[in-house]
């Protein structure tokens, strides 16, 4: 039988070339998407890191953990969506137990 709902974690990296305030900005965007696609448990914002190696010439990046509880099908939409954005350098979404 097909899980409705499942529990999944989203840590995003979102880039610091715009400034902080853009980071926040993108932060707000995704936090918005999963909202109305998912239910949105928690946001854990750990804010500006240095990066353990370059990427993208950049050393810096604004460290962001999503929980959100939704359908199989969405995590899927939004690492596209993450993947096409400018203001994301890396992420990875996995499931919780």
């Amino acid at each position: 039988m097909a899980k409705l709902n499942e529990k999944y974690e989203a840590a995003v990296v979102f880039t610091m070339k715009q400034g902080e305030e853009a980071a926040k900005a993108a932060m707000e965007r995704f936090s918005g998407r999963i909202s109305r696609n998912a239910t949105l448990d928690s946001i854990d914002e750990w804010g500006k890191r240095t990066l353990a190696y370059e990427i993208d010439d950049q050393t810096e990046g604004y460290y962001v953990f999503y929980s959100f509880t939704s359908e199989p099908s969405f995590p899927a939409e939004l690492e596209r969506r993450m993947k096409i954005s400018e203001s994301v350098l890396r992420y990875m979404i996995t499931t919780k137990e």
